[in-house]
């Protein structure tokens, strides 16, 4: 198994930052890609950012040129810096840890952590 721990969220006003981290612990492979998704209120969970621990990196468009997506490998710790932040960003935020074996997918999730944004 594997447990994700979320801290840094918070509330901030309209062009301020915030950074995430999230800490992963438990089984996890050599090979893996983690990530943070968020789900604002009313709508559905949405891709923020993701990295595999090659380094490659994907953004949602929304996101891109403000927020920045990093790792620490060897302390299996995902982070995540957002800046020039807005009230449509206000959201919780989930962080995501993928892996596989041969033959099976793995996701995990984080418990969540709130991002509220003012205007």
């Amino acid at each position: 198994q594997v447990q994700l721990v979320e801290s840094g969220g918070g509330l901030v006003q309209a062009g301020g930052s915030l950074r995430l981290s999230c800490a992963a612990s438990g089984r996890i492979f050599s090979l893996n890609a983690m990530g943070w998704y968020r789900q604002p209120p009313g709508k559905q969970r949405e891709l923020v950012a993701q990295m595999s621990s090659g380094g490659t990196t994907s953004y949602a468009d929304s996101m891109k040129g403000r927020f920045t997506i990093s790792r620490d490998n060897p302390k299996n710790t995902v982070f995540l810096q957002m800046n020039s932040l807005k009230p449509e960003d206000t959201a919780v935020y989930y962080c995501n840890l993928e892996q596989s074996t041969w033959n099976q997918r793995y996701n995990y999730w984080g418990q969540g952590t709130q991002v509220t944004v003012s205007s």
